[in-house]
């Protein structure tokens, strides 16, 4: 019995420890929202780099405490309609946006182009807009995110893929088919009724209204 309670103690100690890491004001938002689906694409090689990002050492959801409670709602208030979240990024590292600019000065390297950005040459991301030194995801309040059938997991037809660097990402862009404007609308409704804001040049990108830390770039990385 004591070797049994001696082994859960350091089980628990164990667990502790390793969520006891984060900021305070941050948590892992699988601990309240444990049914949310998560796909942090810079976790994989599934993204307009080509290769896992520095900083994404697990597939942990991470956000501000704030955020993760705006998110349970919108999350809770989609399972009605038989659907949910699926979420591709949160928090993220500033090492994890060296990452990228590094990556964008690598002229020559351009694995995911014809997926990621077919129409922009690699030079231009910066003067696009698509690379920057800062990012909001930084500060822990902002997310990437589309809905999913409840049932197949199969996401949402928004139009464009997500991470797409182009004109058919943009909230208003018109030449899509009229479900998967619904569709976006849907996204963009129920996230703002939930007090999130959106940028118009991404569909899938929104920061909590009144972030807690407007004006810190966090560097832990998500382990």
């Amino acid at each position: 019995m004591k070797m049994k309670y001696s082994l859960f103690f350091l089980i628990y100690v164990t667990y502790a420890s390793a969520f006891a890491q984060l900021p305070e004001g941050f948590v892992y938002v699988e601990h309240a929202i444990p049914d949310l689906k998560v796909e942090l694409r810079y976790y994989t090689s599934n993204n307009f780099v080509g290769s896992p990002v520095k900083g994404y050492e697990s597939n942990k959801l991470i956000l501000t405490e704030a955020t993760t409670k705006a998110l349970k709602l919108v999350h809770e208030a989609l399972q009605k309609q038989n659907l949910c979240l699926m979420v591709y990024d949160g928090y993220r590292p500033q090492q994890a946006v060296n990452h990228f600019v590094l990556w964008a000065r690598k002229l020559n390297d351009t694995i995911n182009k014809h997926i990621f950005y077919p129409n922009v040459k690699k030079r231009n991301l910066f003067k696009a807009g698509y690379i920057a030194s800062k990012s909001g995801h930084s500060r822990g309040s902002t997310l990437d995110l589309t809905i999913i059938n409840a049932n197949t997991g199969e996401p949402l037809d928004m139009g464009s893929p997500y991470d797409f660097f182009g004109e058919a990402s943009w909230v208003d862009f018109d030449r899509i088919t009229d479900k998967q404007k619904a569709n976006r609308q849907l996204l963009q409704s129920i996230m703002l009724k939930h007090n999130f804001r959106n940028y118009p040049k991404e569909w899938w990108h929104f920061t909590l209204r009144s972030e807690p830390f407007p004006d810190t770039y966090f560097d832990f990385p998500i382990k």
